[in-house]
């Protein structure tokens, strides 16, 4: 008879979690960095345009 090789499948939640630490590093950089650019450039807005 033939052997057949029975080879096990790699798990694949490693590559899952590169991927969400890969997502919430893009995020942190882009989306919360951009929050606070926005605030502070409002608040400067509003307190020049009080005067």
């Amino acid at each position: 008879m033939a052997e057949i090789k029975i080879e096990k499948k790699k798990p694949i939640w490693p590559w899952i979690a590169v991927l969400l630490i890969i997502g919430g590093l893009i995020y942190y950089i882009f989306v919360k960095d951009h929050e606070a650019n926005s605030e502070s450039s409002i608040e400067i807005e509003n307190s020049t345009s009080a005067q």
